[in-house]
């Protein structure tokens, strides 16, 4: 029964296949109809008569309509919305919203979830990752048997929003599956989405011990929480000693390159696999469909319009943008939104370089708020974990965690990067591996190079290597605990830094 009904899925998904073909051939086109429907349907709400909806016929009028947004020039509306007001940013009441907390900052975000960013783009941009999760697996079993997706929580209970629900946009989706696809996860939805999410790890691990596990998704940080509980409890060596038939983990929100070899503890098989998504609060933008590449495929005809702001771009006040047809390869970009959740050229705060325009292929190279630029390096968090994982191939060491802050001018009128890293399995020389992991950000970043020759302006990196468990402390203590939550990788302050390492020396 199990290989029938497994039969009949692969089938379904061929129709997100074509799908894709389609936007990937036409993507200009796609991305046009994506914003003229967006557009017609918001045209009677306040938004769409404020800066005229209707009276946009193409691209480039959108492009001088109204100026690039941020949250804080719309979070008045959202809270108008979420206190049950109609026809705001779109039509009629929005009842979901989702929350982010952000990396950089304690304060939340509530981003719509409206019931067309619901079904035609959460969820179409899970089936479009379901069907290229298919393509590139020989003999894909999972709905066979399985699947753990890590989610947050959600609330429906606050006084201040009557009839609003808020939440993690994971729980907000998960929790409006259909009953088919309930039957397929594990564990129940009352576990997966409660609040309490380090209750909720240690539950998961001790359920689905016992279930036929295919298919996992959730941060890598978390995910290998549950993996050493279950190793724990169970007393065996990997994770594919207990769910033999695990096939793939999928993963996002953070680059797994950090990761890959600490995974391999977990998955030692060269027939396990990974998938990355691109799957925000605000949207469902990309998602990897090669295997054997580690970009992902921009999703064009999934109820979101993109355009991008160059670096030299980022810091304005009313920046330029690009369309699409006018993005080129290899050069860091912001992305900006249109969506039918009512996001109109918002800024989300996410970069991306271009791997491929035909068809259009994206990697996420940092945020726009997580980067270090005081001496004029221009260091993206893609240039760290690359150099990362470079210097932990030679070492044989593991990385656990990491994030680095500036060294501000000292006496000499020279600075540097301090960085704090979190081993799995540490260097043997923490001196040596320092020295390598500079000079591999140097092969990669020009900038930070330059500013390193002859000691010019940048002296070579200074390393803390924290205790096991530092930075799960500094998370709690931050409320930072969550499925969507992430240790911020890099930043221009050093409020971060000088916290974990006060942890570090009590």
């Amino acid at each position: 029964m199990n290989q029938l009904v497994n039969a009949i899925w692969a089938q379904y998904l061929k129709l997100h296949r074509y799908k894709i073909n389609r936007f990937s051939e036409q993507p200009h086109e796609s991305q046009e109809e994506e914003l003229m429907s967006i557009l017609d349907t918001a045209k009677y709400t306040e938004w769409g008569q404020k800066y005229h909806f209707a009276d946009v016929l193409t691209a480039n009028d959108w492009r001088q309509r109204l100026p690039v947004q941020d949250y804080e020039s719309i979070k008045t509306d959202i809270f108008r919305m979420m206190k049950g007001e109609f026809d705001v940013l779109w039509p009629g009441r929005v009842s979901y919203f989702s929350k982010s907390s952000g990396t950089t900052n304690d304060k939340s975000k509530y981003i719509p979830v409206t019931e067309e960013n619901h079904k035609d783009c959460h969820v179409r941009g899970g089936w479009r990752q379901l069907a290229l999760m298919y393509e590139n697996i020989p003999d894909p079993r999972i709905i066979e048997g399985k699947s753990i997706i890590m989610a947050g929580s959600s609330t429906n209970n606050l006084s201040e929003f009557p009839g609003s629900t808020i939440g993690d946009v994971s729980a907000i989706v998960l929790q409006r599956i259909p009953y088919v696809g309930k039957l397929h996860l594990s564990p129940d939805l009352d576990i997966a989405l409660m609040s309490d999410f380090e209750t909720k790890l240690e539950k998961i691990a001790e359920i689905c011990i016992h279930e036929d596990i295919r298919m996992m998704a959730g941060v890598p940080t978390w995910a290998m929480v549950v993996f050493d509980k279950i190793l724990e409890k169970t007393g065996k060596s990997n994770i594919l000693e207990v769910w033999p038939r695990m096939q793939i983990f999928i993963h996002g929100a953070v680059s797994f390159g950090p990761y890959r070899e600490p995974f391999k503890k977990y998955f030692p098989s060269d027939e396990f696999y990974y998938q990355e998504t691109y799957n925000a609060s605000e949207g469902y933008f990309a998602v990897q469909s090669d295997f054997a590449s580690d970009d992902m495929l921009l999703l064009l005809d999934n109820g979101v319009y993109y355009e991008f702001i160059p670096m030299e771009e980022w810091e304005s006040e009313f920046p330029n943008t690009l369309l699409l047809s006018e993005v080129e390869i290899g050069k860091n970009y912001a992305i900006v939104i249109t969506t039918n959740s009512g996001l109109y050229r918002y800024k989300i705060g996410d970069t991306v370089t271009f791997t491929s325009l035909a068809p259009y292929k994206i990697k996420i190279t940092g945020r726009t708020k997580q980067f270090i630029n005081v001496f004029g390096e221009e260091v993206m968090v893609a240039n760290t974990d690359a150099a990362l994982v470079k210097t932990c191939e030679m070492y044989e060491a593991k990385m656990k965690e990491y994030t680095v802050a500036p060294i501000f001018l000292n006496a000499n009128g020279k600075g540097g990067h301090e960085w704090i890293i979190e081993f799995e399995k540490q260097p043997s020389d923490v001196n040596l591996f320092a020295a390598t992991l500079d000079e591999n950000l140097r092969k990669i970043n020009s900038d930070y190079d330059a500013k390193r020759y002859h000691d010019l302006a940048l002296v070579s990196l200074k390393l803390n290597v924290a205790p096991e468990g530092t930075f799960m402390k500094w998370m709690k203590s931050k409320n930072k605990i969550g499925a969507q939550q992430k240790v911020p990788r890099l930043s221009n302050q050093r409020t971060n830094l000088e916290e974990i390492l006060q942890l570090i020396n009590n």
